[in-house]
């Protein structure tokens, strides 16, 4: 456990560090583009004006607080150990993302920019930009690998109804890596005008602590709700890591409590570089995108090809703070298969009703497993965001899921 005011107070450091890793490693035309977003940050994260405004926004828009759920027949086909969900599948345009959307939206505002730039993997962070743009009247531009575009077909077609530009990003994999990269080149083109609105507690500073904070009411609303609901703090909390903002999203409130937290990475097809997505698992320091942290390298030392089944999670870094609370053994990480992530995903939906994201799914998986190992207590699991988009692709590839049963 640590104190968690002093954390908050100290981590990041005035350069962005949470220990060795973090920063703003920037091209020097860009250097007073963020120095001035996080000066912007800086002021109004204090302001009682903007923090209201957020608040009316999160209870009238968003709709939060979203709830927690007990998972009692999945549980009990598990064995006594009891499984919860955060249900930020429930939040407006189905996933967590939107928490730091709006954020960053109301900040451009705040800031006079005319639009909002961004990449995306699985799709919800596009949407949930597109939906702030649409919210707050600015213009939206989003970077998406052409695999993504494939396999992501649903939220393409979404953002593209809420007025946004989708930029196809045709080089490399095709994947989330060069979304960003492609998003780093346009918002260099553009940054007086623009914002450049990172999906993840990732990138150059100050978006790993101001993505971080915009999420942290997920874990604030999940601890005093289950408290309300079993008059406990539960045993174990998890959630699914690719960047890392739905996790840092749940954990950073219960980091000073007596719960062990798991963050689970993407193992994909295996252990062997170029099958998963596993940073922390087999990864080591790096430095891309303008922060350093754990990254997947090949044997050249540049950022190493990825593979998940789950498209907000084939990163080959993860965010900073991530990289610190495993150097300090706070947090434990672990890594779920695209195999047990895909049961995962047809056990909640048969067995609870609920149709998880396949990013989501890992840290479902991951439960699962816990579960069986405790045999006793209880699991909090952030479901963080829907399965509408994926079913597609699930279907052409994996059925309909009958041998997943029990």
């Amino acid at each position: 456990m640590i104190d968690l005011n002093t954390y908050l107070r100290n981590f990041p450091d005035s350069n962005g560090y949470f220990g060795e890793y973090g920063g703003a490693i920037l091209p020097e035309a860009l250097v007073p583009a963020f120095k001035e977003v996080s000066d912007a940050y800086q002021t109004i994260c204090h302001s009682a004006q903007f923090i209201n405004e957020l608040r009316r926004i999160r209870k009238q828009f968003q709709g939060r607080p979203t709830p927690v759920y007990h998972c009692e027949r999945l549980s009990q086909k598990l064995g006594a150990c009891q499984i919860y969900l955060k249900r930020e599948d429930l939040n407006h345009t189905g996933a967590h993302k939107l928490n730091h959307c709006m954020g960053e939206g109301l900040l451009a505002k705040y800031m006079g920019k005319k639009k909002l730039i961004a990449e995306t993997g699985a799709g919800q962070h596009g949407v949930a930009l597109a939906t702030a743009a649409a919210f707050f009247g600015l213009e939206c531009e989003i970077h998406m690998g052409a695999v993504d575009i494939a396999k992501q077909a649903p939220n393409v077609t979404r953002m593209k109804i809420l007025g946004a530009n989708v930029v196809p990003v045709t080089h490399g994999l095709q994947t989330l890596k060069e979304a960003v990269d492609s998003a780093f080149q346009s918002y260099l083109k553009d940054y007086k005008d623009s914002i450049y609105c990172i999906g993840s507690v990732l990138g150059p500073h100050p978006f790993p602590v101001m993505v971080r904070d915009f999420q942290m009411c997920i874990g604030v609303e999940a601890r005093e709700q289950f408290l309300e609901m079993t008059g406990l703090l539960p045993d174990a909390i998890c959630a699914s890591v690719g960047g890392g903002s739905n996790a840092m999203g749940l954990f950073t409130a219960f980091l000073g409590d007596p719960v062990d937290i798991y963050g689970v990475e993407p193992l994909g097809k295996g252990p062997t570089l170029g099958d998963h997505s596993a940073s922390l698992t087999y990864g080591k320091k790096g430095m891309m995108h303008g922060f350093e942290s754990i990254m997947l390298t090949d044997e050249n030392g540049e950022p190493a090809p990825v593979h998940s089944i789950a498209s907000g999670l084939d990163y080959p870094s993860v965010g900073p703070e991530h990289a610190y609370l495993r150097d300090i053994n706070r947090v434990k990480y672990a890594t779920a298969s695209d195999k047990e992530a895909v049961d995962a995903f047809f056990k909640l939906s048969r067995y609870e009703g609920i149709i998880p994201a396949l990013e989501s799914s890992h840290a479902i998986a991951y439960a699962m497993k816990l579960a069986k190992e405790m045999k006793t207590g209880s699991i909090l699991v952030n479901c963080s965001g829907r399965g509408d988009k994926d079913v597609d692709y699930v279907v052409e590839n994996y059925g309909f899921g009958e041998e997943y049963a029990f």
